[in-house]
This record gives structure tokens, C-alpha cells and sequence, in this order.
């Protein structure tokens, strides 16, 4: 039978002959639809009705269009990683899901569906079916926060006082001076036992089964499928001893088994709370806004950013809240969204939903919806700006955990094969302390626990991460890229100086108002140094590395590079001529050269001790869109043995990186954010350094603050230094497993101890790995 079948891996092939061998393979069926996917009806018809009112929809979904629409769901029954999978693959159920992620840690999922094949109803169907129905609360429809489940304290507590009355009853079947006792009363005391392990099976541990039936619809089998095979032979077996009057049966070990596992589900959630490291958003990711005041524009943090507020959003940046334009032309791109790149066209009194980006002119906004930081940060962990698939320490850790499951029954049946002919008390026992003890969450929860921490501490310092591979990454990099302006050069502190004929104020207004659309690090820069005025600017166009160009009063204005500008010969040449210390922008009225703004260029005060700490550990280059006359400036700073380009346009610093990647370097990438997009999505990671923390882009993979660059070389040492903790707890998840699964096919073990351990391993790696985390941190004082 099994040479017409393929499988993955030798641990599958295992897996199938062992329940082939049991008649157990209906799921394995190749004449459905879905093969071995039984998803239920949900019962009940019409619970789900109100989903389909156009009140509830604005509510809970986080984007919609006609093509897709998002929303995420709370998931509490969501606890290992078999539910992972199956969550991250309904649109093999649902041809109408076009995409679901999970977030283990918050218990959340983040689904997109195509509302022409779907609807919002069908999909939590879906979920509710699978078993996973989401926890729609009150506060999400807009009213009071509805308070967690009290569920787990009634199973602990049903758990709990069956355990402890079945204990007393199993008193006489334990001490010898009450052998009459049990002579007179011990069938009646079984019998009693049986009654109390009764509500424990039926309630107590309800959620164990319900997890492994729902994996093994879905053609899966998950952690608790050898807990809920366990706790079944148990009562199984007990059932019949007490029947036949051939046995007391093990009913103290199964009610005991049920209690403590319950305890370490309950102490592992709680753990999770505590140690979570993205429980606040506000303080984990700090996306700043332009604010429009009576005063003038200020930038703030977008969680202070309110319903009501006015904000402007420049060229390429991000829209942090849903708002209604108020004024400018929107080109929305919604591809940080739905994937579709195309601009929408919105006018005034539009709504603009969060995460699109403006394309064009700059546009005022009003905010009509509070921002959720966590939201943004779900945009930025979209898949479309994902690296190549590359294998991480998380990676191997899941395959090893798909492995283990398999590994952990073949053991279990070989407890049996072994222990049947000699002992059939201590086969029971051996069988069901292996199912019980084996813990491969250990094995799983090291990565995001160790790297997850890691992202608290450089949050402190103003160093954020998308997530914790990137931390990972960090600690494997061998090559290190630089852009120049703004990265390597302070611009704030770069004087500004005109060359050439006298601009009339009009003429300066109508520059800013051209500058005032961009973010590059110049404009800026240029936008606070000429008057403010509020000219109109239409076809608004910024060419990536050579300038602007947009109509304000009906002549064309182009600020920009003396290629771009038009400046011919002479401008070229005094481009070319310059000193080495500024870096020049040429300004063009209607066809007509103006002059230039001159900028005394002033590096980093930190960036010399910080190059010479990285160049002993790291290829260094520099990647600039500016001429080579400051060639000498930056060999003197970077070292003879750095590589240094000039005059390079965004598509050659793009293949710069990928001939670096091809070579097998491990690429950092430092930008200015918006305006290095597409070298930061290229390198393995990408690093915006701003000094505004406005310059949000979904492509970079962290945001430094600029204060805190003279630090870059500590956070790299941290990170490797967490890559040797995740390396510690994966040696400690090892020997657990291997001393608790050998002590337990023994029979060392009882089924009771069994369940102790098993939470005290997961609790054990996630703690090691957080206290030395922190320990590594205070080491390298951070």
C-alpha cells in the first residue's frame, strides 16, 4: 500500500504506517474534494447572521475594497504550533481566504479574503467549525472590553476536587494496614472512582481532545494527539479493571494527570502574558506623523495622534490612521495592503484607509479613526516585503518538533511492545508517562523567546525591529552597506548656502513648496530653510536619486541633480569641482537654471569610533548617489579595504547587493528609509536610519533613531550574543527530552510526574532564555 503514496519526510511515512496498521487512514482518502480535510457544519444556523450587517463590518474590518478585505480575530483556543499550521492554511478550505497569518503570542489572526468568493460570516464559520471560533468581543463592535474566559478555573477546579476526593478513595489500595478495608469496600470505592473521572474526562479534558480531533480532521497530528491517546488507555483501562472486578484501576493517575496538565496549560498562558515582548505596541513601534497646528506643522508619535486631527502625508509616506482627505489630489497605493500596486484616485471628503501610501503631492488628511500601531505593524510584517526563504534557527526547531511527535509514538509503541509480556502495570505506566512528558514546545518557544526579548531591549534604545528573525539575521551579517546622505552625514546640522542669482521670495516659496512634498533628507532640510508659503503644486513627480519636478503657478519647477535640472556644462562641471565637504542642489524656473543651494556636509559625530569598531568584524562599503569628491574623506574613514561607489542610481545599488548576496555575504543594508527602498528590501536586512522616525517604510526590516547610531556596533555584538542563547536553550530542550523519555520508557516515571515535568520544561526554556537575554544586555550595557 505504501508504494502508491509519496511522503515528505521518513517522520510522515511513520506516522501513516502507524495508523494504517489501525484502520485510522479515512482522512487519508484521495476521492474528496479536500483528502482528509472533515470540516463540521457549525451548529446552531444564523449565530453568525449579525456578521453580515454593514454596522458590524465597518467595526471589525481593518481594510476593505471590492477586491480584498482584512480584519483580525482573537483565537484563545490557539496553543502549539499544529494550530499554526492549520490557521495559516484555511485558504486550502476556503478557496475565498486569500491569506491568514497568526500571531502565537497574542493569540491573534490576520486574515485577508476576497469578499467577491466570501464573506465575513463564512470565514469565522469556517474558524468556529475547525474549532478555533473567535473571540468577538464588545470592545471590537465599539463597546465595553468583555473580560477573558473564566473556563480554565472551572476545569482546574472540576480537575482539582475529583483529584483529591479519587485519592482519598485509592488510599486503601496504597497502605497495607488498610487491606481489609479495601476487601470490604473497594469495588464500591471503584465504582465511586469512576464516577468522579467521569465529569474530568467529559469536561476537565475537553480542550485536549478537541485539539487533537481537530488536527487529525485536517490531516494533522499535533502535540495533544499523544496526551489525548494517554489519558484515553488510562481511563480505558481503569474502566475495565473496575468493571471486571480484575483491578483498582489507575483513576488517581488520570485525574492527577488532567490536574497538572491544566496547571502548566494555566501557568504557560500566564507566562506567555508576562514575557510576551509586542504586548504594547505604542512603546514598540514609533512611527511619527506630520501635525498640522495653529502654530505650524509638528511632528508627533502617532499614538498621540487623535479623531479630528489634521496631518499631512508627503510623497511615499505612510497613511497611519484611516482619515478622509481634506485637501491635494490622492494617488493612493494600497500595495503595503492587498499586494495591488496600482494608485487609487481619491478625492476630497474620500476615506482613506490606514497603510496606503500616497503617491504624488502632498495631501492634508483628518483623522476618523484611532490608530492601531499594531495594525501597522502587521502591514510592515506583510508578506510582500518578506526576504527569499532562508533557514533560521526558528525553522529547524519546527521541523524538529513535526519530527518529534512521530518519534514520540513510535517510542510509546515500542513501551508497550517491550513491557506487554513482562509487566502489563508498568507497560501502562511507561506508555502513558512517554506520551505525556514528551514536550517539543520547549524545542520551539527558545527562538521567539530569546530573540523576542532581544527586541524589548533594543526597543529601549531606540533600535526597532519587524520581528525577531531580523535579530537573527543581524547576528549572521558579514557585510555591512551604507548610503551617504543622511546616513553617514548629519543633515540637520549642514549649513545651506544659494549660489547664483537672487531669488525673488515667490521664487522661494515656489521652491519650498516643491521640497515640501518629499522626504528626502535634503528637502527637508531645504523645506526649513526657505520661507513657508501656500502655493499649490500639481504633477508632482520625485525621480529616485536625481530630484524633483511639479508645476506651482503654472511654471515648472525642478529641484534636483545638474543632470536632472538641465544645468549643461558649466553646472556639470562645477558639480564635479566641488570641495569634498558639501553636496549641491540646482534649482530650474521654467527651463531656466537658477542657481544652486549649497550644503556643507557635516558626518556623524560618532561615526568614526563606530567604523572603526565594525571594520575589524565586517566587509564595509558605501553606496552614494552623490560624485566622488569626498573620495579621500571617506577612505580616510572607512579603511582601505572598504569598497566605495559613486554617482549610483537605486537600480545599481539594488545589484550591488544582490552580486554581494550571490557571493554568499550576509548583507545589512543602512538607508534613509523611503528613499533607499529598494536596496533595504534587497539586502537580508534592511536598517532606515532617520532622524524623525517619519520615514516609515514597510521594505526596511528595522528603524534606528539616529541618537542612538553610535550604539550600532554594541547591537550587533548583542545580537550574536542571543544567538548563542537560543543555542543554550536548544541544548537544554535536548537533554530534557532525552533523560525524560528514557527515564520514562523505563517506567521511572509515574503518569502524575510525567504531567509536572512536562509544563516545567516549556516554563524553564522560556525563563533560561529570557534571564539570559537580559544578562547579555547588562553585559554589554544595554
Amino acid at each position: 500500500m505504501l508504494l502508491d503514496k509519496a511522503f515528505c519526510c521518513q517522520g510522515c511515512k511513520a506516522v501513516y504506517e502507524l495508523l494504517d496498521a489501525n484502520n485510522l487512514c479515512r482522512y487519508y482518502s484521495l476521492s474528496d474534494e479536500h483528502p482528509g480535510q472533515k470540516v463540521q457544519a457549525v451548529e446552531l444556523p444564523g449565530r453568525f447572521d449579525y456578521l453580515t450587517e454593514e454596522s458590524v463590518q465597518a467595526q471589525l474590518l481593518s481594510f476593505r475594497s471590492e477586491k480584498l478585505a482584512r480584519l483580525t480575530l482573537h483565537l484563545p483556543q490557539m496553543h502549539c504550533a499544529s494550530c499554526i499550521y492549520l490557521l495559516e492554511n484555511l485558504y486550502k478550505l476556503n478557496p475565498g481566504v486569500a491569506e491568514s497569518r497568526v500571531n502565537f503570542l497574542r493569540k491573534e489572526i490576520s486574515i485577508s479574503y476576497l469578499p467577491a468568493e466570501t464573506s465575513l460570516k463564512d470565514v469565522v464559520k469556517l474558524l468556529a467549525a475547525l474549532g478555533y471560533e473567535p473571540q468577538i468581543t464588545l470592545a471590537e463592535l465599539g463597546a465595553q472590553p468583555h473580560h477573558g474566559s473564566r473556563r480554565i478555573y472551572y476545569q482546574l477546579g472540576l480537575a482539582g476536587f475529583c483529584f483529591g476526593n479519587v485519592m482519598l478513595l485509592a488510599f486503601p489500595d496504597y497502605l497495607s494496614f488498610t487491606d481489609q478495608l479495601a476487601h470490604e469496600f473497594g469495588h464500591f470505592f471503584g465504582y465511586l472512582s469512576l464516577m468522579l473521572a467521569l465529569p474530568v474526562l467529559l469536561y476537565a479534558a475537553q480542550d485536549f481532545y478537541r485539539s487533537a480531533w481537530a488536527g487529525l480532521r485536517q490531516r494533522y497530528i499535533n502535540l495533544d494527539f499523544p496526551i489525548s491517546l494517554g489519558l484515553t488507555s488510562l481511563f480505558a483501562v481503569s474502566t475495565y479493571e473496575v468493571l471486571t472486578h480484575s483491578g483498582a484501576g489507575y483513576f488517581d493517575s488520570f485525574t492527577g494527570l488532567v490536574f497538572f496538565m491544566l496547571i502548566g496549560k494555566w501557568v504557560q498562558q500566564r507566562t506567555y502574558d508576562a514575557l510576551r515582548f509586542d504586548r504594547d505596541f505604542t512603546s514598540y513601534f514609533p512611527v511619527a506623523v506630520t501635525l498640522l497646528t495653529p502654530e505650524g506643522e509638528k511632528s508627533v508619535s502617532v499614538k498621540e495622534l487623535r479623531v479630528g486631527q489634521r496631518i499631512r502625508v508627503r510623497n511615499q509616506e505612510v497613511i497611519p490612521a484611516d482619515a478622509m482627505l481634506m485637501r491635494g489630489t490622492g494617488q493612493i497605493d494600497y500595495s503595503f495592503v492587498s499586494g495591488e500596486s496600482v494608485p487609487v484616485a481619491k478625492v476630497a471628503g474620500e476615506v482613506v484607509y490606514a497603510g496606503g501610501r500616497q503617491v504624488g503631492e502632498a495631501v492634508e488628511l483628518e483623522v476618523v479613526r484611532e490608530v492601531s500601531q499594531g495594525y501597522l505593524t502587521q502591514l510592515w510584517n506583510n508578506p510582500a516585503f518578506q526576504k527569499a526563504e532562508k533557514q533560521t534557527l526558528e525553522t529547524y526547531a519546527n521541523k524538529v518538533g513535526r519530527y518529534f511527535v512521530a518519534a514520540t509514538l513510535l517510542i510509546a509503541a515500542g513501551a508497550i511492545a517491550y513491557w506487554l509480556p513482562r509487566d502489563q502495570q508498568m507497560m501502562w505506566r511507561a506508555f502513558t508517562s512517554v506520551l505525556v512528558i514528551a514536550c517539543p514546545c520547549a524545542l520551539s518557544l527558545a527562538t521567539p523567546f530569546a530573540l523576542g526579548s532581544a527586541l524589548t531591549v533594543f526597543g529601549r534604545h531606540k533600535f526597532f525591529l519587524k520581528n525577531a528573525a531580523v535579530a537573527e539575521t543581524l547576528g549572521r551579517a558579514t557585510t555591512i552597506v551604507f548610503d551617504k546622505t543622511g546616513t553617514l552625514t548629519d543633515v540637520k546640522q549642514s549649513a545651506v548656502e544659494y549660489v547664483g542669482p537672487t531669488l525673488t521670495v515667490r521664487d522661494q516659496q515656489a521652491v519650498a513648496a516643491v521640497v515640501a512634498q518629499s522626504t528626502h533628507p535634503l528637502s527637508l532640510r531645504l523645506t526649513q530653510e526657505l520661507p513657508a508659503g501656500l502655493l499649490a503644486v500639481r504633477d508632482f513627480v520625485e525621480v529616485p536619486g536625481q530630484g524633483l519636478r511639479g508645476m506651482v503657478d503654472g511654471l515648472l519647477i525642478k529641484v534636483g541633480s545638474a543632470a536632472f535640472v538641465g544645468a549643461g556644462p558649466a553646472g556639470k562641471q562645477a558639480s564635479k569641482t566641488a570641495d569634498n565637504m558639501q553636496s549641491r542642489v540646482y534649482v530650474s524656473r521654467a527651463g531656466d537654471l537658477n542657481g544652486c543651494f549649497v550644503f556643507r556636509n557635516v558626518y556623524r559625530q560618532e561615526l568614526r569610533a563606530v567604523l572603526a569598531d565594525l571594520g575589524r568584524r565586517y566587509r564595509l562599503a558605501v553606496l552614494s548617489g552623490d560624485n566622488d569628491t569626498e573620495q579621500e574623506r571617506l577612505r580616510e574613514l572607512f579603511g582601505p579595504q572598504a569598497e566605495l561607489r559613486f554617482r549610483q542610481t537605486p537600480q545599481q545599488k539594488l545589484d550591488y547587493i544582490a552580486e554581494l548576496k550571490r557571493q554568499g555575504q550576509t548583507v545589512i543594508m543602512m538607508g534613509d528609509g523611503l528613499n533607499d527602498a529598494g536596496a533595504l528590501q534587497q539586502a537580508d536586512a534592511g536598517i532606515a536610519l532617520t532622524d524623525t522616525l517619519s520615514n516609515f517604510s514597510p521594505a526596511c526590516d528595522a528603524i534606528l533613531d539616529a541618537a542612538s547610531f553610535g550604539r550600532l556596533s554594541t547591537f550587533l555584538k548583542f545580537t550574536q550574543d542571543c544567538l548563542q542563547v537560543v543555542l543554550a536553550t536548544f541544548v537544554l530542550s535536548f537533554v530534557y527530552n532525552g533523560l525524560g523519555l528514557g527515564l520514562a520508557v523505563q517506567g521511572k516515571f509515574t503518569p502524575i510526574v510525567s504531567a509536572i515535568l512536562m509544563p516545567i520544561s516549556s516554563l524553564s526554556v522560556m525563563v533560561f532564555a529570557t534571564l539570559l537575554v537580559r544578562y547579555a544586555a547588562h553585559r554589554r550595557q544595554l
